[in-house]
């Protein structure tokens, strides 16, 4: 049997304590599926003193991840940091730089800075892997570089965040408010202390970032999504949903359009018989369209020590058996420049739900704003059958669902009924998707 692979590990943190645990539970069959044993043979990591529940005995240590990351007794970088700048990136560009192979976790650093580490990678010929970057244990990566190729994917999309989805499923269940829900999931290690980066969609964007350009061939572009978070979500908005026949989800979406490729993440209204309208609590799930598979979904545990370990092992798998393939299925060189899709038609139309002042001529002026822009109205409702009090007087809380339209047009509705000063609040606005 060949030689051990040697890991030098860089953070112990969630994820990391799970690649130990794996190695030894796994030390008897490692070998067989590999093709040769896998060892940690250094680890580095902010606080070596932290108590464990993992053996780390005889494993040499690094202050400096870089350091560990140049180590010539190590084969392979494992990079489990996180973040898209300091020290992760300068880790992971100098062990690609001395031939060493990366398996990372790291979706940030790759949203970010894909396109160029891949190049670089392909340029020493080794992997560059990422495996448990994208919706934790559910193997989306693979399924799209190697057991989709022979596809064109016009779409793909999905809930890739565990916190959001966990919220919104509770909110639902159990008609609580965001904050009230929120809480409980910090609480329970769900949701960070600073929520932002889940709760405001920006880690479902870095995951979308790398599904887009393994789907399409595109260098990787975060700061051309569109990012909407599921904050402003009420209990109201869950309640409408329901009676409309739809869930709440926030949902990752890619497209392949005439005109580009259109990326955006935002709350959105799917039917209640979709599939993806049954995944709850902090489960993922990806969907993928493809020319010649037609459509594939995948659901699974997406974020935890034990399933994103698995992802990484699968990359570290891949690594032992000799495997080296390119990072997004196509190199580096030949990843087309990404083209932002252009403002097209929104399939599925939009719930807008107004706090509007209870006086006469409300209603018609909204509706002319509407009108104006071209927007049909499949329905108009009012919530309640008596009016809310506030300071400015009464209101009335009005559920409106479109036809297909522009979004374009109906922020520019928005926008003109605000400015009209026939709502005190801002309105609310979801996409309804047809899946």
């Amino acid at each position: 049997m060949a030689d051990a692979l040697k890991l030098g590990l860089a953070g112990i943190g969630t994820v990391g304590s799970g690649l130990v645990r794996l190695i030894a539970a796994r030390a008897g069959t490692l070998p067989q599926r590999a093709g040769r044993p896998i060892e940690i043979a250094a680890i580095s990591t902010r606080n070596k003193r932290k108590k464990r529940d993992i053996d780390l005995s005889g494993v040499r240590f690094f202050s400096n991840p870089v350091k560990l990351a140049t180590d010539p007794e190590i084969d392979v970088f494992v990079e489990l940091i996180g973040g898209e700048e300091g020290i992760a990136k300068e880790a992971v560009e100098a062990a690609l730089k001395t031939g060493k192979h990366v398996v990372t976790a790291n979706k940030a650093l790759l949203a970010h800075h894909g396109t160029a580490l891949a190049a670089l990678a392909e340029k020493h010929g080794v992997a560059l892997n990422f495996e448990g970057a994208v919706a934790g244990g559910i193997p989306v990566v693979k399924a799209i570089r190697e057991g989709l190729q022979g596809n064109d994917i016009t779409r793909v999309y999905g809930i890739l965040n565990g916190t959001c989805n966990y919220i919104l499923t509770k909110m639902e269940r159990e008609g609580r408010d965001f904050a009230d829900v929120l809480k409980e999931a910090q609480a329970q290690g769900y949701a960070e202390a600073d929520p932002t980066f889940d709760v405001g969609g920006f880690d479902t964007a870095h995951k979308l970032t790398l599904l887009t350009s393994l789907a399409f061939g595109t260098r990787t572009k975060f700061d051309a999504i569109y990012v909407e978070g599921i904050e402003t979500i009420a209990p109201a908005d869950i309640e409408a949903a329901d009676d409309l026949g739809y869930r709440i989800k926030l949902l990752g979406v890619a497209l392949r359009t005439d005109s580009g490729i259109e990326q955006r993440v935002h709350p959105t209204m799917v039917p209640k018989e979709t599939a993806i309208a049954n995944v709850d609590g902090v489960s993922n799930c990806v969907a993928i369209d493809g020319d010649f598979i037609g459509d594939v979904m995948l659901i699974g545990p997406g974020a935890g020590g034990g399933p994103t370990a698995s992802a990484v092992m699968s990359d570290i798998i891949d690594v032992a058996r000799g495997t080296t393939l390119l990072p997004f299925g196509i190199k580096a060189t030949s990843l087309k420049s990404y083209k932002k899709a252009a403002m097209r038609t929104h399939e599925g139309g939009y719930y807008i739900r107004l706090s509007v002042h209870d006086r006469t001529g409300a209603f018609a002026a909204i509706a002319q704003r509407m009108a104006a822009q071209g927007i049909s109205l499949q329905s108009i409702v009012q919530r309640r059958a008596h009016s809310e009090s506030s300071k400015s007087g009464t209101q009335a809380s009005v559920v409106m669902v479109t036809h297909e339209t522009t979004e374009a047009g109906v922020r520019k509705a928005l926008a003109a009924i605000e400015r009209d000063g026939h709502v005190d609040a801002k309105p609310q606005m979801i996409r309804i998707e047809k899946l």
